[in-house]
């Protein structure tokens, strides 16, 4: 399969206890597709954006409900952001942020709110805003 991406690419590999009950969830819960399955490692995508799931092994990393904490926050940016989210919450993402906010920046509106998925991994979920070339 060729890659149509031009440039960097830039994903993560969240950590999860059980990869393939991560796997379903993630399907589930956010439309992934998933890309290729190594049982303990897993790429999917959301709508073109890869991301990774892999078990830990002893191997320098660790899931956060294994050391407590969450150490890195996904963000996405999408067209729909409220129906995302509310399909995360609906599917038993815990919803312990402030919900779905319009903020002010210095390039105008910006909708944003954000879940835990049951993994404990953090999850802020906003418009295509962010993106724009507009000067700061």
């Amino acid at each position: 399969m060729a890659s149509e991406a031009s440039g960097p690419v830039i994903s993560l590999t969240l950590a999860v206890p059980d990869a393939r009950t991560a796997t379903d969830w993630y399907k589930h819960a956010l439309g992934a597709t998933e890309l290729w399955n190594l049982g303990s490692v897993v790429s999917l995508q959301i709508e073109g954006a890869p991301f990774f799931l892999a078990e830990p092994a002893n191997n320098g990393w660790d899931s956060p409900t294994a050391i407590g904490t969450t150490t890195v926050r996904v963000e996405v940016f999408i067209d729909d952001p409220d129906t995302f989210v509310a399909r995360a919450i609906e599917a038993g993402a815990n919803s312990g942020l402030d919900g779905m906010q319009d903020h002010q920046r210095p390039w105008g509106k910006h909708r944003q709110g954000g879940f835990y998925d049951p993994f404990s991994h953090l999850w802020l979920v906003g418009d295509k805003s962010p993106l724009s070339d507009v000067q700061r």
